[in-house]
């Protein structure tokens, strides 16, 4: 499979068609014990995953802000094999609320500077490798938060920028403020979440990376796609599981999909990455689309 970097930097190199890790199951409420969590994400990079995402946003309220930050940067700091080549990214912009509140957004640039400082911090960097843009925040312009994010793109904090939950219009600005600094674009996007389809394809035009998220269907949603007939009978077809065949699916939407499933055991991440080398044919994809 051929590799790539995303956009013009050397932090990381992700195949094209790749599988990342979405660590923040692995910091909200309910999460595993820590050890548990590092030994997932050791199993990712055993099986060749290159891109963890987390966020300042991952943790359990407000009181530990960073949580995921610090739990990727011990694991890649603990782990046997070579680092080098791993692309962290992480993201600003929300703010984590109390257990069953909704998580409050700021898009200022005064937030955005210190919620990149304090990102530094916690993963033990001078810079960071993608810095997305968490969700858009109704309060402020768009074009001025991403003119923040710009500023942290060339003073040196970030070397590449994305942007998450953001519409066609979002996404064809933030292209215009931010030239060939944004590399990425991360929305939900699943088997039973296929609403942004659409930036999907944006992202593939501009050549954007595009990083669906809760590819799954979010936390402890995953067996619920073993139910869908299609998914259920394809995979029977390879012998793999139904979670596979669906991360395979995102991959053949576009050369610039780079799934990233969440995970809290090192079987599953394990499972995941394997969708790299998993192809399906054109009548299956069809097929698997024709579901929605």
């Amino acid at each position: 499979m051929q590799t790539r970097t995303i956009g013009n930097s050397t932090v990381g190199t992700v195949e094209v068609g790749a599988i990342g890790l979405g660590e923040m199951p692995m910091s909200l409420v309910g999460r595993p014990p820590e050890e548990q969590s590092i030994r997932t994400i050791h199993a990712a990079l055993d099986a060749g995953v290159t891109l963890v995402d987390t966020a300042d946003a991952y943790c359990a309220g407000p009181h530990e802000v960073g949580h995921g930050e610090r739990l990727v940067a011990e694991a890649l700091a603990s782990y046997g094999g070579p680092t080098d080549g791993v692309l962290v990214a992480t993201k600003g912009g929300h703010l984590p609320g109390n257990p069953g509140e909704v998580w409050p957004v700021d898009g200022s640039p005064q937030h955005l500077r210190r919620a990149c400082e304090a990102s530094l911090k916690a993963l033990g960097v001078e810079v960071i490798g993608l810095y997305q843009h968490h969700r858009p925040d109704p309060k402020v312009p768009y074009e001025e938060t991403m003119g923040a994010m710009r500023a942290l793109f060339e003073e040196g904090m970030v070397r590449m920028v994305g942007i998450s939950n953001a519409d066609p219009d979002q996404i064809r600005l933030a292209r215009d403020v931010l030239g060939d600094a944004l590399v990425s674009v991360q929305n939900q996007f699943a088997p039973d979440f296929r609403s942004s389809e659409g930036e999907l394809r944006l992202a593939a035009d501009l050549g954007l990376a595009f990083l669906p998220w809760s590819p799954l269907g979010g936390i402890g949603n995953a067996g619920r796609i073993a139910g869908r007939q299609a998914f259920a009978e394809v995979a029977a077809v390879h012998g793999v599981s139904p979670q596979r065949v669906a991360l395979a699916w995102m991959l053949a939407k576009a050369p610039t999909v780079i799934a990233i499933p969440g995970s809290t055991r090192p079987g599953t991440i394990t499972d995941s990455a394997a969708a790299a080398e998993l192809r399906l044919t054109d009548e299956e994809v069809a097929r698997l689309d024709a579901t929605g």
